[in-house]
Order: C-alpha cells, then structure tokens, then sequence
C-alpha cells in the first residue's frame, strides 16, 4: 500500500498544475450505469459536486438521474470525463493519458448507500525516461448522511502498474489483493 501511495504522490508531482487537459473521444470506453436497487428514481438531492477530503483528491459530479459527468481521479488528480480520453502535459515533455472504462453508480433507498466504481481501463504518464501505465479499479461504498451533506465510503482500490526507468523496463509493480486495506473517506456535497 506504501508503494501505490507513493506511486500516487510521483504521478501528482509529474503534472503541471493549471494546465488544461485535452479531450478526444473514444470508441472503446463506456458509459456510466445506474442501477437504484429499489427500482425508483435516482434522490436528485444526491446531485452535486463530492469532493474527498483530507489527503485523497477524489471528487464526483453526481447528476440528477445519477450519472457521473466528471470524476477527479486520485492518480494524478485529473479530471475524466465518460467516454472521453484526456491528455494532460507533463514536466521535461512528457504526457499522460487516460482512458476510463465502465463507471459504475448503485444506490439503495432502504438503507441509504451509495456506492461507486471507477474503472481506468488504461493509464499513461511519461516524464523524460521513466514512464508508468497500467489500469485501476476504485469501489467506493458506505451510507450518506441523514442531511444528506455527507458521504463516508469504504474504499478499496485494485490497480494494476508498469514501471519503465532506465533501470526497469515494464516492471509490473507488486500488488497484493490480501493486503489491499480499505480505507474510509469522507465525501463532502460542495455544490448542490
């Protein structure tokens, strides 16, 4: 877990800040699905901005029918939208690029949960030599709160990284699932 944390720290060192990203549209991804386990509508006071806070960049913008239309993505702190592959510069000339499969929104009147999965089929980000790709998946899952303010998810996070340096050329980076400890967030609804 030191090592994705660490990994997730380099990724946001290689990024400009105040750049803003390009957007090509991409065949291959898909959208976003919303299943409401009740089979009723989507809470529209769920729409709105949550943003993560502490030390984790998460945020989603939560729509009226319950589709995500942009995520913060916590690697690199880049903001994706559905079916579309972002572009991002990088220090000494390097680029990232990131194209995000299926999302994923689950909510459930009856024990008010919301929950949310954030699949990146693919990742890259190049800085001079050393270049990391791979994949992600990120479940988000727990209540929100009475007031409907709050957000406080498990998170479990199944990422998949390649390193290539001037010393490792496509090392994939150890991930143990068994000892893949969840963490909780806490959400915050920032913009109604």
């Amino acid at each position: 877990m030191r090592l994705l944390i660490a990994l997730i720290y380099i990724l946001s060192l290689f990024l400009l800040t105040g750049c803003q990203p390009k957007k090509l549209t991409s065949e291959s991804a898909d959208d976003v699905e919303v299943i409401i386990e009740e089979g009723v509508a989507f809470p529209k006071s769920l729409a709105g901005t949550w943003k993560s806070q502490g030390r984790s960049s998460w945020e989603f913008v939560i729509e009226r029918n319950g589709t995500i239309s942009s995520v913060i993505h916590s690697i690199g702190s880049v903001k994706l939208e559905p079916r579309q592959v972002t572009e991002v510069p990088m220090k000494q000339k390097g680029k990232g690029v990131f194209r995000p499969g299926l999302w994923t929104v689950r909510y459930s009147h009856r024990t008010n949960s919301l929950s949310i999965e954030i699949v990146l089929d693919y990742f890259r980000a190049q800085k001079g030599n050393e270049i990391v790709e791979g994949s992600s998946t990120d479940l988000f899952i727990g209540p929100i709160t009475i007031d409907g303010q709050q957000w406080e998810p498990e998170w479990f996070s199944f990422p998949k990284f390649v390193v290539s340096t001037d010393v490792f050329k496509d090392r994939e980076l150890p991930v143990d699932y068994n000892d893949n400890p969840r963490a909780t967030l806490i959400f915050e609804k920032v913009e109604p």
